[in-house]
């Protein structure tokens, strides 16, 4: 009886310590409200999907510097046409040393289908863009000079960037009372340029017809029979001029956004002459929406741009073709996005949380809009520093493989996980995005599925969750790869999703002395604990220790 009465002692004083090593931990780390624990399931027995190495793409618009929506004049000097030199090398400048190379940058945007392209012998003047509000998009049509494009190409070189680049669709065409745009397309202007760019031995990965044009469009459409007649011909155009080349240029097309009926007849069209579809995302509406940091916070809300993705994948699978899926641009909220949201850390719940959603339907490729402009950029449009999206980007690309993996979470809604082979390294990487503001979250990882208990492979030791002492913790500790991780997480500065520095594991990110993007390393954390996920934080963890059938 008495050894009875010492158990039964001894184990409501083990409960008590955890219980106050609970709250003693949230103090410590500044954390108030619950802590609740949560399960990531991941089935590794096949991979969902396969996205390109290089997922992670960026944009480069024409927009001039008096673009401006809600009073606000956002681009600066970003333009395709007016990115000065010295402003170009500072970009690119962080392509190769941020490990992004090569990057895909595909140049577009709406004027791209007002922009006519200098040729030799042109009598008319070679003039940009001009603001004139009574016509399409607000703008005059503008030029893009030969010289300019040279300067361009030798950037791209330098950056070892992978072009994409937007043609004018409207070209030829006339536009009617109801935005219709009836003819067919005039090539000659398209066709001099591609062929300047063979001649000069640029390299381009790819060339997209039109931006914006298809189902209803943005201040114009062209009918999808129309456009695949359009799409074909300039297969042809690069069939033709590419002729003995070991590696032609990707025919790419539509780049707007989706509607179900149109896309499917126009999939259906071009079996033999697209090799990718692309759509436009802008899911938060308008930049001057005083809801969209309660859109992006709200979890019911982001489901709810699965649609796209799920309906484009289901098109291309009944369709012969062979075309992939891209997100062709993406920038949240059009018109230029909102200053202190699409440029601040809470940008990089949306912005994570599309790339898991994306690559889970196998979406191939998804460039962001834009790599510098406006108040999505992942630069700062005056300053060229990276904002809190550029380093969510950054980690994705060094972590995040491939292989994509079916991933779901119990325990709250208000996490967001998605799973995929690790990158170039054995194992997973989990990417872990709570956006509840105070409740902490200890996951625990299963490779079993959701309907049983079994196969945990991350166990939770003790009953509270263990405090992560950022700054005692080694980042190059050598630790035994089948009982530790890293982990890398991700908050804003002084706790305010507004700010547009972010911290990574205790430590505001910015660049050095020289420039250079700062030295992002993991903490490693014993496979003994759970991932302890804050309050609005985001976390990526590298799990060599588990090893699943899809990533063999």
């Amino acid at each position: 009886m008495s050894l009875l009465f010492k158990l039964l002692f001894l184990y409501f004083w083990l409960y008590w310590v955890n219980q106050g090593s609970v709250f003693v931990t949230s103090k410590r780390r500044g954390l108030s409200g619950n802590v609740i624990s949560g399960t990531v399931f991941v089935n590794g027995t096949v991979s969902i999907a396969k996205t390109d190495d290089n997922f992670i793409c960026a944009t480069l618009d024409w927009w001039p510097t008096d673009k401006c929506d809600y009073g606000t004049c956002s681009w600066g000097r970003a333009s395709l046409l007016n990115l000065s030199y010295e402003m170009s090398i500072l970009v690119f400048k962080l392509i190769p040393i941020a490990a992004f190379s090569p990057l895909k940058i595909r140049m577009g945007g709406t004027l791209q289908d007002n922009v006519i392209y200098e040729t030799k012998g042109d009598k008319n003047p070679c003039t940009p863009f001009v603001k004139n509000s009574s016509e399409m998009f607000g703008f005059t049509k503008g030029c893009l000079p030969m010289s300019r494009w040279d300067e361009l190409n030798i950037f791209f070189k330098k950056a070892g960037a992978m072009v994409v680049f937007g043609l004018n669709a409207l070209n030829g065409r006339t536009i009617g009372p109801d935005g219709s745009a009836m003819g067919a397309w005039n090539s000659s202007n398209a066709e001099s340029l591609i062929r300047y760019t063979v001649n000069k031995g640029y390299t381009i990965y790819g060339w997209e017809l039109g931006n914006e044009l298809c189902g209803s469009g943005v201040g114009a459409r062209i009918a999808a029979d129309q456009y695949a007649s359009d799409v074909s011909f300039l297969q042809n155009i690069v069939q033709n001029i590419y002729r003995g080349f070991k590696v032609k240029p990707l025919v790419i097309s539509p780049g707007g956004f989706f509607d179900a009926n149109w896309f499917t007849k126009f999939v259906q069209k071009t079996t033999k002459s697209l090799q990718v579809v692309t759509q436009h995302i802008y899911n938060l509406g308008p930049g001057n929406d005083n809801q969209l940091m309660n859109k992006i916070l709200d979890p019911s809300y982001l489901d709810g741009g699965q649609q796209p993705f799920r309906d484009m994948k289901a098109i291309l699978k009944k369709s012969t073709t062979s075309a992939v899926a891209w997100v062709g641009e993406a920038g949240g909220a059009y018109n230029s996005g909102q200053n202190l949201v699409s440029n601040s850390f809470v940008s990089s719940f949306w912005y994570l949380d599309q790339l898991g959603m994306a690559s889970s339907y196998d979406t191939k490729t998804y460039c962001r809009q834009s790599l510098v402009g406006g108040n999505y950029g992942l630069l700062d449009t005056a300053t060229f520093v990276p904002h809190p999206d550029f380093y969510s980007a950054l980690l994705w690309h060094r972590l995040m493989g491939s292989i994509v993996l079916s991933t779901s979470f119990t325990g709250t809604k208000s996490v967001r996980a998605y799973a995929h082979c690790s990158k170039q390294s054995q194992g997973i990487t989990l990417l872990l995005v709570n956006l509840n503001a105070s409740t902490t979250v200890q996951v625990r990882v299963s490779t079993a599925t959701s309907a049983s208990n079994g196969g945990l492979s991350l166990q939770q030791r003790g009953g509270g969750a263990p405090r992560i002492n950022f700054a005692t913790m080694s980042r190059n500790s050598k630790t035994n790869a089948d009982s530790s991780r890293e982990e890398y997480h991700l908050t804003a500065k002084d706790g305010n999703l507004h700010n547009q520095n972010v911290v990574l594991n205790g430590k505001i990110l910015a660049l050095n002395s020289s420039g250079g993007i700062p030295s992002m390393e993991p903490i490693m954390m014993s496979m003994l604990d759970p991932i302890i996920v804050a309050p609005f934080s985001i976390v990526f963890s590298h799990i060599p220790s588990i090893k699943l059938p899809a990533c063999n």
